[in-house]
């Protein structure tokens, strides 16, 4: 009998795993998720709550794809594991067994204890769930607080206000992203922002939700003491590994489930990738918890090579991440540290009437870009970073990194010889 993978969590993570095991194996191959009978782009959730798609487009395989590549799904929640037995229970059903374990259980939203946080209206944005609980949830209604000021926070911003519901953003830095993105990015989303109508407050925070006669929200409080009515409360402050079923099964975590550079836990054949997992040690991913989709599919697919027998160590390459503030997108490439080191140099250039920031920073050699409204060349600019280019020639040959056809060349010049 073939040897049987199972994987729990059908996230980018999970799918890309079973995706090169079967390339690389004829192991029998079994994903369980209680989310969703298939794997969707956990990214598109928000267009979906938009109107500008619809669950099936979000899709990328056509269902048939899964039998077509002997890919097995069972839709339940994973209720315990038995290492001595190699088995997981699944909804309290017959027990499942496993030769080799894959927990890709990703993360869950972040709450800290505020008083209100579990009334009716009050919710994160991870997954499915929670997008049909705030399709219901803001249904007529009149005023909605985001709190938290990272990417899921903007997001349901967005959302919201493409349903014509009044937005309050409450913000704990002195300026959005401000922990990740230099002064001047910072300000310049901070612009979009308030240009589409979101009330957006810095330096604020939220202290507790009140509940209206119904026992649903009424309210907010903020740590300015003022009271905010509001129908609907977003919490978006972040994300947390889902430890707790290699927890209760005795594997070792700590903020994550903690793994090597092969992704394997304490427990023989049990491997963990994706948002839950935690390296063991600084060195091995661009941080001890990778909660990217770029970096879960690389988690995915390093596992999958080991699993079938090639152990590989993860190698993270270059950061790299994007994003879309309302009209506004963004890319990051290498390293671009909020606060600038001493031993770094910067060269900006920005627009704030048209939105548009370009920011190159290098010591001997290029480090990192950052770019708003302007698109860059994903494999230019990794390039340029993995060998070590030297300021000097990305601003002789940055037209080669530069998407937009609107940039002319008189504009490209300006955009390489502009100083912070």
């Amino acid at each position: 009998m073939a040897k049987h993978i199972v994987i729990v969590g059908n996230g980018i993570t999970g799918v890309t795993a079973a995706r090169f095991i079967r390339k690389l194996s004829g192991y029998r191959i079994t994903i369980i998720s209680a989310e969703t009978d298939h794997f969707y782009a956990r990214t598109a959730l928000m267009y979906i709550y938009m109107g500008h798609m619809r669950y099936r487009d979000t899709k990328p395989y056509e269902d048939s794809f899964w039998s077509k590549n002997r890919i097995d799904l069972i839709r339940g929640y994973v209720t315990s594991i038995n290492l001595n037995a190699r088995t997981i229970e699944v909804d309290g059903s017959k027990p499942v067994s496993y030769d080799t374990l894959l927990l890709a259980t990703g993360s869950r939203s972040n709450k800290f204890g505020w008083p209100g946080q579990d009334l009716p209206g009050v919710q994160g944005l991870y997954g499915m769930q929670d997008l049909a609980a705030m399709e219901l949830a803001t249904r007529g209604v009149d005023q909605a607080v985001v709190v938290g000021g990272g990417l899921i926070g903007i997001e349901m911003a967005e959302m919201l206000h493409a349903r014509g519901i009044p937005v309050t953003f409450l913000v704990r830095e002195h300026a959005y992203m401000s922990r990740v993105l230099p002064s001047e990015e910072s300000a310049l989303i901070g612009d979009e922002i308030v240009a589409h109508g979101i009330d957006l407050r810095l330096a604020t925070e939220l202290k507790a939700v009140l509940p209206n006669e119904e026992g649903k929200v009424g309210a907010v409080i903020t740590s300015d003491s003022e009271k905010i009515p509001c129908q609907f409360v977003g919490l978006t402050v972040g994300v947390h590994p889902n430890i707790d079923l290699a927890r209760a099964a005795g594997i070792a975590t700590q903020r994550g489930i903690l793994v090597n550079e092969f992704f394997e836990t304490s427990e023989p054949g049990v491997f963990a990738a994706g948002d839950c997992a935690e390296f063991t040690r600084d060195g091995i991913g661009s941080r001890r918890v990778e909660q990217l989709w770029y970096t879960g599919r690389k988690h995915g697919r390093t596992v999958a090579n080991t699993i079938c027998g090639t152990p590989t160590a993860y190698n993270p390459g270059y950061f790299f991440n994007s994003a879309k503030f309302f009209g506004l997108e963004y890319q990051t490439y290498g390293t671009v540290a909020p606060v600038r080191p001493a031993n770094v140099g910067t060269r900006l250039w920005q627009d704030v009437k048209l939105r548009k920031l370009l920011r190159i920073n290098y010591n001997d050699r290029v480090l990192g870009f950052n770019a708003l409204g302007i698109r860059l060349r994903h494999d230019v600019c990794e390039k340029w970073i993995k060998e070590g280019a030297t300021i000097e020639y990305v601003t002789l040959n940055l037209r080669r990194a530069l998407f937009d056809g609107e940039f002319t060349v008189d504009r490209t010049k300006k955009l390489a010889l502009a100083y912070a």
